[in-house]
């Protein structure tokens, strides 16, 4: 279980743009990013080392 007590959320600048279908990331933490649903901040977290995440976010289309 990671420890998210000091967790730094950002959303997406484009959040608006889909309805607020978003998520949150927290990439402050060492060795872990962060991933939550914008709409449901208490709900479950998903979590990434920094290498993973870096790699899905490379292969992953931008928003339009």
């Amino acid at each position: 279980m990671v420890d998210l007590t000091g967790a730094h959320w950002r959303t997406s600048t484009r959040s608006g743009d889909n309805g607020g279908n978003c998520v949150e990331v927290a990439d402050n933490l060492p060795g872990v990013v962060a991933v939550r649903d914008s709409k449901d901040r208490s709900g479950p977290v998903l979590t990434f080392t920094p290498d993973a995440w870096a790699a899905f976010v490379r292969v992953v289309p931008p928003s339009r």
